[in-house]
């Protein structure tokens, strides 16, 4: 039997089972803004979009370093609900299982009386029904919405008297129950698919480096001599390659560094992300610059060029690199990153230095040297000093044909899972906002 249903009165809740209420979020939960000023915990919780609430020593994907001075920090208790207010709008939201302090940046909401279910909160937080209504609340930063109905943004902040503010739909207590205990049931079966469907990625993506690593440091053809490279990271080489250092094959340049006024404008500007993401930049970068003529040719982006991160929080994303596969009219780069562009580029190519410089005893060797200080930072001394093993063109020719077509295969693999993990998330939260707005009913045992 359907149930009688009435306009909620706020757009993106829409109807509502006629027996639901709306109340403002302030009614419901209370911020716990409890400062650590005397170091009431030294057990460091992090946030993200994709694992929760986490001691920081498991925190995935690097991230921005802990003070050290934790009585900066705010205490989060068991059974809060923690939110990032810079990326609330991101989904950056989880429920803290723990005793701990949190970055001043998060917002912790405990429930007023014995009327709530903060997981059922916790839930309607994950909508992307919520989180559209949160755009035009935040200060000043601009928000893109992608094909995919997913927010890009790099960092918002959402007050938390507008929080406080939003409307939200209150269901009964035994109702609240009945969903969270459904939706928890639910959610954790569809997030082991996602996790299995992670891992096989991650599976792929190491068969991946392992086959580029071999391709670039052994090479492909068969019965041939090798001799030893003075390299116990690298061993064994084909005998008639050369072996250099990065200062004997080009000429490297930082990139340009100007204020925060002169973005979004201008010309062509190649990111940080750029680099890290890609093996070939885009042939159309989205950032904007407003540079000169000179900067222009100063810090140009040119056919044959390969870009290295240079900074970051953490060392794992440092080093990556990324080729110029075309020049890039009128454009620039971050000062982020390095620009090494060849002396002779008739003598490499392109194609091969796409995998070369990504390939695992590269990595090797930068985290092998590079310091470690406040920020991982990789210097042009480090660098030059970066050995380069030099097929004869046509090898390398060979070995970048022989890589774009096994690395093609591998990434439509990948494409494959990650399109089926995005529809797996959707199909995620609009199962969840169907049920936490009384649209679908969780039958009463």
């Amino acid at each position: 039997m359907s149930r009688e249903m009435k306009d909620s009165g706020v757009e993106w809740i829409g109807e509502i089972p006629e027996e639901w209420k709306i109340r403002r979020l302030k009614a419901l939960l209370i911020e716990r803004n409890q400062k650590n000023d005397d170091l009431k915990t030294k057990f460091i919780l992090s946030l993200g979009v994709n694992y929760g609430v986490v001691p920081y020593s498991e925190k995935e994907g690097g991230g921005n370093k802990a003070k050290e001075n934790l009585q900066d920090y705010k205490v989060a208790y068991p059974g809060d609900i923690v939110m990032n207010s810079m990326n609330i709008i991101s989904g950056s939201v989880g429920i803290s299982h723990y005793m701990g302090c949190v970055s001043p940046v998060y917002y912790m909401f405990y429930p007023r009386n014995n009327d709530v279910n903060v997981n059922y909160y916790h839930f309607l937080f994950q909508t992307k029904a919520f989180q559209r209504s949160l755009v035009g609340l935040g200060n000043g930063i601009l928000i893109k919405e992608n094909e995919k109905g997913n927010f890009n943004t790099v960092r918002m902040r959402i007050p938390v008297n507008r929080l406080n503010a939003l409307f939200l739909p209150v269901p009964n207590l035994e109702e609240q129950n009945r969903i969270s205990t459904f939706l928890t049931d639910k959610c954790l079966k569809i997030e082991n698919i996602i996790k299995d469907t992670e891992k096989s990625i991650e599976k792929y993506k190491k068969l991946k480096l392992a086959l580029i690593t071999k391709s670039v440091t052994k090479g492909i053809r068969k019965n041939r001599k090798f001799k030893d490279s003075g390299y116990d990271f690298i061993g064994l080489i084909p005998e008639e390659w050369e072996i250099c250092k990065v200062r004997h094959i080009g000429r490297l340049q930082n990139g340009i560094s100007k204020g925060a006024e002169y973005f979004g404008k201008g010309y062509p500007f190649v990111s940080y992300g750029d680099v890290y993401r890609n093996y070939s930049l885009p042939r159309q970068v989205e950032g904007l610059i407003d540079s000169t003529e000179k900067e222009q040719e100063i810090y140009s982006v040119k056919k044959g060029d390969v870009f290295f991160t240079r900074t970051s929080e953490t060392i794992e994303e440092v080093g990556f690199s990324s080729v110029c596969e075309k020049d890039i009219l009128n454009a620039t780069f971050a000062g982020f990153l390095i620009r090494l562009r060849p002396f002779e580029q008739e003598k490499i190519d392109t194609e091969f230095l796409k995998y070369y410089f990504r390939s695992e005893h590269q990595r090797f060797y930068l985290v092998k040297e590079m310091n470690l200080v406040t920020r991982a930072s990789l210097g042009q001394p480090l660098l030059k000093g970066m050995p380069v093993l030099i097929p004869p063109k046509v090898e390398q020719e060979e070995i970048a044909k022989y890589l774009n077509k096994k690395c093609n295969i591998i990434d439509k693999v990948i494409q494959k899972k990650e399109e089926m993990i995005q529809e797996i998330s959707e199909y995620k939260k609009s199962l969840i906002y169907e049920y936490v707005t009384g649209k679908r009913e969780v039958p009463k045992s």
